[in-house]
């Protein structure tokens, strides 16, 4: 047996066994009553079997509620597991252990780890779990006898790992070419989550754990490169920005070069056109405001 199974034992509802435990009570107060009556002491002998009945079965009681579960051994052997809700009596020589199956989450400090390409970044995670095999989360994994819950620190280990190694198979961005297919951890959120998920599955499988969702809360450059990338990112955006703005002045040279030769309001050789170009690249793509010049004179 290595997988979860109903319990196919004997339960009885709780509260018929708290009346018949009353009904024990009962009787061995009139046995008593009967010794004190005819001083016949052998009244005490089912006076003190009822006693000893009704501790017996008090120790049977279990009450489980929603979205928990309760193991049951006898001796060390593994008999099935109860979800059904309410108040319940089985064998007292069962010895039963509750497991909680309602949904859980861990959001750990986020760890430092390298990418794809050897960048140290600080990545963290959101994980959204819950035990759906009693039988592998109680018997197939250590659980501390001064911890019930020492499968928590499993998941959180687990977690960790996942994480490192779906750290490792990407880069945190593409840094040689921005117009690259390649996926990265910060442009392909995604896919990444769902590469975390189905990491997660499989290491957490071995515990009965069923995950519910996962994904990436956290990222960033680790601190001791963080400043020489925020340097390269606002490179990049003001190289982006210049060949827009490049872009959009040749495009308004041209149009001013065709205006004026379609409308003959000048005819310019190729030297002032050259030097007409040249001033107005100059006025469009300089990043201060052109102060003008009023030439009253020729333009030579």
């Amino acid at each position: 047996m290595n997988k979860e199974m109903k319990f196919s034992g004997v339960t009885v509802n709780g509260l018929l066994m708290v009346f018949i435990e009353l009904l024990l009570v009962v009787a061995a107060i009139l046995f008593f009553v009967q010794v004190d009556k005819s001083g016949n002491e052998l009244w005490l002998i089912p006076g003190f079997v009822a006693i000893l009945l009704f501790v017996f079965f008090s120790i049977g009681y279990v009450l489980i509620e929603p979205n928990q579960a309760c193991v049951l051994l006898f001796f060390g052997v593994y008999k099935g597991t109860i979800k059904k809700n309410g108040f319940f009596w089985v064998n007292p020589l069962f010895s039963k252990k509750k497991v909680s199956q309602r949904i859980c989450n861990i959001d750990p400090d986020p760890i430092k780890v390298n990418d794809k390409i050897g960048n140290p970044i600080m990545i963290g995670l959101v994980l959204v779990w819950k035990i759906e095999d009693t039988y592998k989360i109680m018997f197939d994994i250590e659980n501390d006898a001064k911890n019930r819950f020492a499968y928590e620190k499993f998941v959180r280990v687990q977690s960790d790992a996942a994480l490192r190694k779906v750290a490792g198979m990407y880069p945190y961005d593409n840094i040689d070419d921005e117009h690259d297919n390649l996926a990265t951890l910060r442009a392909n959120s995604d896919e990444v989550n769902e590469k975390l998920e189905l990491e997660l599955i499989d290491r957490l499988a071995m515990a009965g754990i069923k995950v519910v969702e996962a994904r990436i809360n956290y990222l960033a450059y680790a601190s001791e490169i963080a400043g020489a990338m925020l340097r390269r990112q606002q490179a990049s955006a003001i190289i982006a920005a210049r060949e827009k703005i490049v872009e959009g002045a040749v495009s308004m040279v041209e149009l001013a070069l065709n205006k004026l030769s379609e409308k003959e309001v000048v005819t310019l050789d190729e030297d002032k056109k050259a030097s007409m170009v040249s001033n107005l690249m100059v006025v469009l793509c300089a990043d201060d405001a052109a102060q003008p010049i009023i030439n009253t004179g020729t333009l030579y």
